[in-house]
């Protein structure tokens, strides 16, 4: 298992609250949005401090999302980790050894059938579902890949949190700062 079972996952967009996650007992911070300049940086200096990081590479600025981008991404940057709601970027990063997260959005039939052809392609090793506050999608999801889940996306309190994990969720991922707990 990649995190412990029932973690919530801290998601930063700011250079500011990852420099606090770095004092605080976070072990894997999921780096949302960010800049090309800076996620060199935010990888080294989270490995100083014993942590995981997981890049979010459709979202970094600076950085066209294609093949050559998740390269230069596993090559010169070194995360532990990948999310991507792309095939190409996903298929580098596992061939590379990162963890690799498939993102999908929960919009509709077609887009789950188009994001589990996409999941029989590359076999994440997990796979982000947004929103996060369906648990019977969650539930599904996870009986249908039989991967671990996080939940991700428009979850607001404890409530949300306890009824994505009630549906198999295996991590929760929020940039609700509130709801970063440790322990």
């Amino acid at each position: 298992m990649i995190f412990n079972q029932k973690s919530v996952l801290p998601v930063v967009n700011s250079m500011k609250d990852f420099e606090k996650l770095l004092r605080r007992p976070a072990r894997w911070i999921i780096v949302l949005d960010s800049h090309i300049a800076q996620v060199g940086e935010m990888v080294r200096m989270a490995k100083q401090n014993h942590k995981h990081i997981i890049l979010h590479a459709d979202m970094i600025h600076g950085l066209k999302n294609d093949e050559y981008a998740a390269e230069f991404i596993c090559q010169n940057i070194r995360p532990n980790g990948i999310i991507s709601t792309r095939f190409d970027i996903l298929e580098i990063a596992k061939k590379r050894g990162l963890v690799t997260i498939q993102r999908i959005f929960l919009l509709d039939s077609r887009s789950l059938e188009t994001s589990f052809n996409l999941f029989e392609k590359v076999r994440p090793d997990l796979i982000e579902v947004l929103p996060g506050i369906i648990p019977d999608m969650i539930r599904e999801i996870h009986q249908a890949v039989r991967i671990p889940v996080i939940a991700g996306g428009l979850i607001r309190n404890q409530e949300e949190i306890k009824n994505a994990f009630a549906a198999g969720a295996t991590a929760i991922s929020t940039s609700k700062k509130d709801l970063w707990t440790f322990g």
